[in-house]
């Protein structure tokens, strides 16, 4: 719930407490699970499983250890022939190609990889990535008039394209074939394109819906190289899916798992010079880049080329074969990122201000906030923050000549955009995802969608909805941190959206000496269960303080870290949450149980053993993984 403190002139702290929700795989407080009667599973790995819906032998083999072999046919998706059949005839007859991309990480990364594929099998193509400061987003009347003017007769749109109806219709008109490669919503009329490669459109059939842009056209590239009798080609790209595909916070499951895994393999194995350059900027060293490295340290590199200057540089880094060109566009790009941070802060602090009177004033449930001076290369950074700190839907707008545009960004449950879908009449233009969206407007227009969009939020928000929520996956006991569980645990990697990092409760635990605060308001401190005692730090919990050296038993939320330092890696605890355990706020979710009775009378064939040696069964019988026994 919010705790509303008096506003004065500068931003107060509006706390929001938060509820924790612990996963359950059975009404049974008495539930064990295990693979044999000689070698087990550590129960909470085995619920973490259950929980996140792998219940069968094949289900946790694939998640353990994903195959490229497994990855769905190209063919699949409804349009890859017809795209195929263009592209052929394009690259045979000469044609010149364009290639027109996003600003952002998923359409930069895009563009670079169709454009080094393409380029490797003859073709005459170039490519455009739209100006943050004078263009809206999307494919528009100008940018068509322009590739007719440079005698394109194939343009390529990666990563939008599948609102642009009148754009491509104009394109058509002029005799210009366009190929959409999209993962964002179709609006009700899908453009009339040459082909649209969309696997959320109504009538495509392919099997796994949560690709990005990124995804939807290496689906393509590896249909090309199928076709070409080389299909081995289309993986040299994994390692641009996998910066994509983590940067733009899709789904980190099935198939985007097993790119994901693979593509970081070839990072960490054989980078490009481009990411080489990015790596030594950022003092990444090879074999360590995981899909937080991705997320934490090169993804706003890339991102800031587009937000603040040119987004093409974005994709010369990721062209060039020359170490020492990419090393110094890096260097540009770490530079304008440090710009970049200096910006969103003060906006943010800003936003915070007019964010608080709305909330105070108002009692708005949503938060539409305005400025024309606000820089547009950071007001989505800051929609984002805004929804952690205050857990209320948010859009952010800035001006551009007198043309109101922003990002919009949510809270679970709450679709934004078919929100803003309702708000149309409101708008120029808008698209995007449940969770995310860009939008533009009229000036005049931003009273009246705030309004709209507050009546929104309150019809489709409940009170429970605007409590932010910890979901736990399962209790732990310090005890139960052994060097096997940790290798197991190590193996749900890579982590992202979807794919969380486990999220464990303890319970009972005591902090051995005095909890400090460190930075910028973290919480620090050593706290122990029994004899294991492991540091801890709390990022933005420094008002626990108080409570952390009241003398009491807490219970604590987190994740767990590997940190190395001087060639040792040591365990530390990142609190998502602490409380008094007297006064912990847990409730249980039996979210699972029917997950957990379809494990328990289900019959798989038993591969030999799972990761680290862990069997499953006996070898004379067949049985479900894990097998639940209840006392």
């Amino acid at each position: 719930m919010l705790i509303l403190l008096q506003l004065n002139n500068k931003p107060k702290d509006i706390s929001l407490n938060s509820l924790w929700t612990l996963n359950r795989v059975s009404e049974s407080p008495n539930i064990h699970i295990t693979t044999t009667e000689l070698e087990s599973l550590p129960a909470p790995i085995a619920k973490i499983l259950i929980s996140r819906g792998l219940t069968t032998v094949d289900d946790i083999e694939n998640f353990f250890k994903p195959v490229l072999e497994n990855l769905h046919s190209p063919f699949l998706m409804d349009g890859m022939e017809q795209a195929l059949e263009r592209i052929e005839n394009a690259v045979r007859k000469g044609e010149r190609i364009r290639i027109y991309g996003d600003y952002d990480v998923d359409g930069t990364v895009t563009t670079a990889m169709l454009t080094r594929y393409l380029r490797r099998i003859g073709a005459q193509v170039d490519y455009y990535i739209p100006k943050r400061f004078t263009e809206f987003y999307g494919l528009s009347i100008e940018t068509v008039e322009e590739c007719f003017n440079d005698g394109i007769s194939l343009l390529i749109t990666v990563d939008t394209g599948v609102t642009a109806v009148e754009a491509i219709q104009y394109a058509r008109d002029l005799d210009i074939d366009v190929i959409v490669c999209d993962h964002h919503e179709p609006s009700d009329e899908l453009p009339n394109a040459f082909a649209l490669l969309n696997p959320i459109k109504g009538t495509c059939k392919y099997p796994f819906k949560h690709l990005c842009a990124c995804g939807v056209t290496f689906k393509l590239v590896q249909a090309l190289c199928e076709q070409r009798g080389e299909p081995e080609v289309a993986f040299e790209y994994l390692d641009l899916v996998a910066i994509a595909t983590t940067a733009d916070m899709v789904l980190l499951i099935g198939e985007n798992r097993t790119l994901v895994h693979y593509g970081l393999l070839q990072m960490n194995a054989k980078p490009l010079p481009g990411l080489k350059g990015l790596m030594e900027c950022t003092n990444i060293k090879a074999g360590t880049i995981a899909s937080s490295t991705i997320v934490y340290n090169l993804a706003p590199l890339i991102n800031a080329a587009g937000r603040m200057g040119d987004a093409e540089r974005a994709v010369e880094l990721m062209l060039t074969e020359d170490p020492l060109q990419a090393f110094r566009l890096a260097q540009d790009l770490e530079s304008k990122n440090y710009q970049r941070r200096v910006i969103d802060d003060k906006t943010f602090t800003e936003a915070q201000i007019i964010a608080e009177d709305l909330i105070v004033r108002e009692n708005r449930r949503s938060l539409v906030l305005h400025h024309p001076d606000w820089h547009v290369g950071v007001i989505n950074i800051v929609a984002s923050r805004l929804v952690e700190k205050y857990h209320l839907p948010t859009i952010m707008l800035t001006s551009i000549d007198n043309i109101a545009k922003g990002s919009a960004r949510s809270i679970k449950n709450f679709d934004v955009h078919a929100a803003l879908k309702q708000c149309q009449k409101y708008l120029r233009q808008f698209g995007g995802h449940k969770y995310a969206a860009g939008l533009s407007l009229e000036e005049s227009n931003v009273k009246a969608l705030r309004d709209e969009f507050d009546r929104i939020a309150r019809t489709m928000l409940s009170e429970e909805m605007l409590v932010p929520e910890v979901v736990i996956d399962a209790e732990l006991d310090f005890s139960e941190l052994s060097t096997d569980f940790l290798k197991l645990l190590r193996q749900f990697a890579p982590f992202g959206y979807g794919n969380n990092k486990p999220c464990f409760l303890t319970q009972n635990v005591v902090p051995s000496g005095r909890a400090s605060i460190v930075g910028k308001n973290h919480l620090r401190m050593r706290i122990r269960q029994g004899n294991s005692v492991f540091d801890a730090i709390g990022f933005n919990l420094g008002d626990k303080l108080d409570l952390c050296n009241a003398g009491e038993s807490l219970s604590v939320v987190y994740t767990i870290e590997e940190i190395l330092h001087h060639q040792r890696v040591s365990l530390q605890l990142y609190i998502k949450d602490i409380a008094l355990t007297s006064e912990q706020p847990l409730r249980t979710k039996l979210v699972m149980d029917e997950m957990a009775t379809a494990l328990a009378t289900a019959v798989a064939d038993v591969p030999e053993e799972l990761p680290n040696g862990h069997k499953i069964g006996n070898g004379n019988t067949k049985s479900a993984v894990p097998t639940l026994l209840v006392e």
